[in-house]
């Protein structure tokens, strides 16, 4: 362990562990054990994504999610199966296949043929497979995707055919004609949550065009659309029953119009001008001839805008008005246009009035791809979006355009192809969703959201106006919809699967894609000599991952006991957009098959974005390559970076690569350092003659404070951090992992470096204690946050095991066999996370401690604002404590006081008593204004006077009484009142601060004297001294001898050292720096270097230790010395030698010194 390097590349150590865990089959191992102990099954369901693309930012989001909730279950006595899948069908497919093949018609892929369009789309499903592994695995996720699934396996899509005649049996299935958003770009229908997946800003042309009455000349409905393209098939118009409607004769041109009364201003935009809008510009602009309820109106007749469809089947009934109360007067003329076949309204109020017909064509002059047909011929061949200003350059021709303008809304674009939707009829097979709303809302009260707002917010009300689902798609790659029926739809079978279908034809698949089974017929039962023939459609690709959690087990057909039993999942996580996605469809199809949820528990992330706040896009290249990110800082800091931040919570989070690299900063490093110097300093002891062996009972019965504190925080973390998984809150997990590295690391390690290091006097176990305590934690720590950072730890671990008794036991398979336990394990992943102790929890210890750091960093606080150095001593620190505990008074006074004293360079801390509190502080109250605020109205200026004027004596009695009386109110000093206290004594010589609370208040004694400048001066020796030992390697126990050397006529450090020699002697094992005329002339230096101390510089040598000789003495004397270790005269009296036939005989203390330092003591 002594290897350890002074710092380390968390990245590169990550892939060395990575290709560990690979080579030795740790993720297989750990699967093993959980099955030989018989863990307790935990159910994860992971959602499919696409592999035709490359894993993004969410999906490294989501992942790392998933990861850690699934190893915590792990190592908390579950075994969970965790299986990668893969989403192969739809559109995300055939719109890139369709791209590459430069399709854009239906046509086109029939006349490929299916089998070679599928075969095309089939051989890219998987093409980043291996690229999705690669990352999913150096980001630490353990999943396997040796056993995966996909939606394209035959087993999968059987199940899928399963779930689809359940729901066919219990008559939830349904074809019908339903205006739907439909993508123009991939020639399908979607769903009404695919809908909302993707909206967009929009400019839209926005018209109003008349309508001429029939049997009024002169007098025509106004309405407003911004889809002029519909107007071609404008068959209706639709007022509200109870609106008012007027009939106005327009001044400038003579015109006559009908149109809702409050909606005049869409006509005449002057009106909302109320300075213009005089009642002789109103004389002069429009003359109200009549007014009509909505209801008066319909039925009337006018003349089509559009003569294409006037005579087609079923025109009868065409160009009337209807009525319906969705018209509303928020917004153009209070007259909607009717075009069934492109609006959900217009085709459900059209049908109501008998304008169409079910089963009947409609007007609808649009093919699939959004094209016109040749039944309008000026626009034919031309996008629907494209054709608007060519229509309304005809209209405007045909005298009929009232108003053009433009409107920006937002308006939905699909969420494939990025192309605008429109909403068009089409035939469709449905899932009758209403029918079972009720029971799909009862079954999400059962689930858990994290976070709850998500749940209880936008899926709810998602849910309770659900509509029936549209599950089919007129497509080609995909799960056929396995109905076979009649061409005239008087007999439909629905098959179950590749068994029934074989019992049925005589033949038996083992593909069930469109191009196999659409060859296949059935023998009609009903008209014998007939056959029934597959329906044309597929499945949407959302049924098929909502069938996921059957469909992967292939159940009912395989694994039926197994799925029962862990049906509904445990957990499952995804992020925001799947609530009307995957998280719905689940939740759909769950409550049809079983009427339970298909999930117990559920986190929903919210969205990653460029640093901007823009979506990440890959033409703006707005964000950093995720790889890239890995291997520069490392998976674990993007790991903590993502899950330490409001995404977890279904917030956004902006991308700040600098956010990963603080990880490194803030939290790996310094415990890195933490583990290192654990390791260098029990390394040290052990060079000692000890050996080392962890024992909880010598943690358990320290009683240093600072120990019994760090273990009682590192139980209160573990206890937290189990309350915290178990409700799935990782944003709250992960603040509290970071706040106690800090608390080990700037803390218990700084308050504790001399005692670690052994440097500290009294008992020498001491040191071993601390080495215990410091060793528990840090492996509590290591296996606590095995589930959140798997590298580090995995890292932290293999060091820390071979220290412990068990170690022995993991040769010949031993660390990879049950019973786990630390030491024998080959993996902290193997392990169960520790318990906490509650004997160890001492809220009293975590009490003072937190007393200790507001003392220390208000009392830097002020020697900063002094500018007075932390090597520069003060002579004292004041503090008053706000109503303090006799343990916190007690601790800062007894056994936490030397840290304080230490940290704060302080000669003496006073605990200011509580009835000499008015002598250095003023308590002061001000109103809650938040509380108060409706309370006290106009009040509050003359109540916030009383209380800030209050004396400390009335402002202590008031919070003591807990209320204050006020004009007839009562006000109470706990919650309306906000006291704090501030620092009141008189002189210049202090400095004082507080806590933002006002709870606590400390104060230094600046006064600086000779004594405090003299101890200031050898904190910069002691400091010097100590860089120059580093730069020359030298490790704590290495002693060597200092000396200095002044500018002539300055004794600054001189005098510094004499009057802090003890100081010294403890830093330096005895050892005293002193002028370099004192040393030996054969003093060997290592290193030396300059300093400023006490504002002169100053050289500073540190040599070899060497013995000193008497000046004087023959040179073939000193010689012979300058050849000696201090060791070789250690503990002698004398030394007998013979040179040239000449005897000598040297005494200790006369003639010769074992140091220059023991030479000046007894020369002086």
């Amino acid at each position: 362990m002594s290897n350890l390097p002074p710092a380390i590349d968390f990245a590169k150590t990550e892939e060395e562990i990575c290709s560990k865990w690979a080579e030795e089959g740790t993720f297989k191992k750990q699967d093993a054990l959980s099955l030989e102990r018989g863990d307790k099954e935990y159910t994860f369901y992971d959602g499919p994504p696409f592999a035709t693309g490359l894993p993004h930012y969410g999906h490294i989001l989501a992942g790392t999610i998933k990861d850690v909730v699934t190893r915590y279950a792990c190592q908390t006595g579950h075994h969970v199966q965790r299986r990668a899948g893969w989403d192969c069908h739809g559109l995300p497919v055939e719109y890139e296949i369709d791209q590459k093949l430069n399709i854009t018609h239906r046509d086109q892929v029939l006349a490929m043929g299916v089998d070679k369009y599928n075969e095309t789309c089939r051989g890219i499903v998987t093409r980043y497979t291996k690229e999705w592994e690669r990352t999913v695995n150096r980001l630490g996720r353990w999943i396997d995707f040796e056993n995966d699934y996909k939606t394209m396996d035959p087993t999968f899509m059987e199940s899928v055919w399963w779930v689809f005649k359940e729901l066919f049996n219990k008559d939830l299935v349904y074809q019908g004609y339903k205006v739907m958003p439909f993508s123009t770009a991939c020639g399908t229908p979607l769903s009404n949550f695919e809908a909302g997946l993707n909206y967009k800003d929009v400019r839209d042309p926005a018209v109003v065009v008349s309508f001429p009455l029939r049997d009024e000349e002169g007098v025509s409905f106004v309405a407003w659309t911004t889809t002029p393209w519909t107007l071609p098939s404008n068959i209706a118009l639709c007022v509200h029953p109870t609106m008012e409607y007027v009939k106005v004769l327009d001044k400038k041109s003579g015109a006559r119009y009908i149109l809702a009364k409050a909606r005049l201003p869409q006509i005449y935009p002057e009106m909302t001008k109320k300075k213009k809008w005089t009642p002789q510009k109103a004389a002069e602009t429009l003359e109200v001839e009549a007014t009509f309820q909505g209801s008066e109106l319909v039925g009337k007749k006018y003349e089509p805008i559009f003569g294409y469809f006037a005579n087609s089947e079923g025109s009868e009934e065409y160009f009337r008005i209807l009525s319906d109360t969705y018209v509303t007067d928020d917004a153009g003329t209070g007259i909607v246009h009717q075009a069934p076949a492109f609006g959900e309204d217009d085709y459900r109020v059209c049908l109501s009035h008998k304008v169409i017909q079910k089963g009947k064509d409609l007007p609808c002059p649009v093919d699939s791809n959004g094209m016109f047909t040749d039944q309008v011929p000026e626009v034919k061949g031309l996008h629907v979006k494209k054709a608007d200003e060519t229509l309304i350059k005809l209209i405007k021709d045909s005298g009929r355009l009232v108003q053009k303008a433009n409107l920006d809304h937002s308006y939905p674009f699909c969420w494939r192809s990025d192309t605008p939707l429109i909403y068009k009829a089409v035939p469709s097979w449905f899932i009758k969703v209403e029918e079972i709303r009720d029971r799909i809302v009862e079954n999400n009260k059962k689930t858990y959201w994290v976070p709850n707002a998500v749940k209880e917010g936008r899926f709810h009300s998602w849910l309770t106006d659900a509509r029936d689902w549209a599950v089919s798609r007129n497509r080609f790659w995909g799960t056929p919809i396995p109905i076979w029926c009649s061409e005239s739809m008087d007999e439909v079978v629905c098959i179950g699967s590749v068994d029934e279908l074989a019992e049925l034809s005589g033949v038996r698949v083992t593909d069930l894609h469109k191009d196999v089974v659409d060859e296949i017929t059935i023998p009609s039962k009903k008209n014998p000599g007939t056959v029934l023939r597959r329906v044309d459609e597929v499945f949407d690709c959302w049924f098929e991952s909502g069938s996921m959690p059957y469909a992967q087990k292939h159940y009912p057909f395989e694994n039926k006991e197994e799925f029962e039993n862990g049906f509904p999942a445990d957990f499952i996580a995804e992020g925001l957009d799947q609530t009307r996605g995957w998280f719905y469809t689940l939740m759909v199809l769950s409550t049809a098959l079983f009427d339970k949820p298909a999930f117990k528990n559920l986190i929903v992330n919210g969205l990653v974005l460029a640093g901007d706040g823009k979506k990440m896009s890959k033409r703006l290249k707005n964000y950093p390559d995720p790889n890239l990110v890995i291997s520069k800082y490392g998976a674990d800091a993007l790991r903590m970076y993502l899950i330490n931040s409001p995404v977890v919570r279904a917030e956004s989070l902006k991308f700040q690569e600098s956010g990963v690299l603080g990880v490194v900063k803030e939290v790996f490093l310094p415990l890195y350092n933490a583990f290192r110097f654990f390791v260098q300093n029990m390394e040290r002891w052990e060079s000692k003659g000890n050996k080392f062996v962890p024992s909880v009972d010598k943690v358990k019965s320290t009683s240093n404070s600072t120990d019994v504190w760090i273990s009682a925080a590192t139980q209160g973390l573990i206890k937290y951090v189990h309350e915290e998984m178990e409700a799935y809150r990782l944003y709250t997990v992960m603040p509290a992992l970071v706040r106690f590295v800090t608390q080990l690391t700037n803390w218990y390690v700084r308050l504790n470096r001399d005692r670690l290091k052994g440097l500290e006097g009294g008992d020498a176990s001491d040191a071993e204690t601390g080495l215990q305590v410091l060793y528990d934690v840090l492996l509590d720590v290591t296996v606590l946050m095995a589930p959140f950072t798997p590298f580090i730890t995995e890292y932290f671990y293999q060091h820390l095991r071979k220290l412990q008794p068990s170690y022995a036991e993991a040769a010949d398979g031993g660390g990879a066999s049950n019973p786990v336990k630390p030491g024998k394990s080959d993996s902290v992943h193997f392990l169960t996370l520790p318990a906490y102790d509650e004997g160890r929890l001492n809220e009293s210890a975590v009490e003072a401690m937190e007393a200790l750091q507001a003392v220390v960093e208000n009392g830097r606080t002020c020697r900063e604002r002094r500018n007075i150095s932390l090597r520069t001593p003060i002579k004292c620190v004041t503090v008053v404590l706000r109503n303090p505990s006799a343990n916190v008074v007690d601790s800062l006074n007894g056994p936490l006081k030397g840290y304080v004293l230490s940290e704060l360079n302080a000669w003496e801390l006073v605990i200011v008593p509580k009835e000499q509190e008015h002598e250095w502080v003023t308590l002061s109250l001000t109103p809650n204004f938040t509380v108060l605020g409706k309370k006290l109205g106009k009040k509050m200026k003359d109540f916030k006077s009383h209380v800030t004027s209050m004396s400390h004596a009335d402002a202590v009695a008031c919070l003591e009484k807990g209320s204050l009386d006020f004009e007839n109110l009562t006000i109470s000093a706990t919650d309306e009142l906000v006291s704090k206290l501030a620092f009141s004594k008189d002189g210049e010589q202090w400095e004082s601060t507080s806590t933002p609370e006002g709870d606590v208040v400390v104060a230094i004694d600046c006064t600086q004297d000779e004594a405090i400048l003299s101890a200031g001066r050898s904190r910069e020796l002691i400091n010097a001294i100590q860089q120059l030992r580093k730069a020359a390697g030298l490790d704590i126990g290495d002693k060597v001898e200092v000396f200095y050397e002044e500018e002539a006529g300055l004794s600054v450090v001189e005098s510094a050292v004499s009057n802090n020699v003890e100081a010294f002697a403890t830093k330096f094992q005895g050892s005293v720096p002193l002028p370099k005329k004192f040393a030996p002339s054969w003093s060997v230096e290592l290193r030396s270097g300059t300093a400023e101390i006490g504002g002169s510089t100053v050289n500073v040598y540190i040599c070899r230790p060497a013995v000193a000789g008497k000046d004087g003495l023959s040179e073939e004397v000193l010689y012979y010395l300058s050849t000696l270790e201090p060791a070789d005269v250690a503990g002698k009296d004398s030394l007998e030698l013979k040179i040239d036939g000449k005897e000598y005989t040297l005494k200790e203390g006369v003639d010769y010194w074992v140091s220059a330092g023991a030479k000046l003591k007894d020369v002086k």
